[in-house]
């Protein structure tokens, strides 16, 4: 699981870190919302973090952008996302943009 450098977080997600390291652990949160890449040709996904136990999400690679504290706060994450892209960039792909500043960006410890 990769998390993009400037991840988009939340209002109610008030310990980012502690919330990323739980994801990666598979820890349970309740209330966690996970905004990833979609593998299809779908932009975006937004995911429940119980799903993520899933084998099948654990053998797939994610590139996570957002982490929101519930479903509608995932949607307005979303919301934000496409202005601040749209206001970049002048379109709204999403996908490609977020690949774009992935494969710029360089590894770091916190990342792996």
């Amino acid at each position: 699981m990769r998390f993009y450098r400037e991840l988009y977080v939340g209002d109610s997600i008030h310990h980012a870190g502690r919330v990323k390291w739980k994801l990666r652990h598979h820890a349970g949160q309740l209330r966690v919302f996970v905004i990833v890449l979609a593998g299809g040709c779908d932009q975006l996904e937004i995911i429940h973090c119980a799903i993520l136990k899933q084998k099948y999400y654990r053998r797939r690679p994610l590139f996570v952008v957002g982490i929101a504290g519930g479903y509608t706060e995932a949607l307005l994450l979303v919301q934000k996302m496409v202005s601040d892209i749209y206001g970049k960039t002048g379109g709204c792909e999403l996908k490609q943009y977020f690949l774009k500043d992935w494969n710029g960006q360089t590894k770091t410890s916190a990342d792996r």
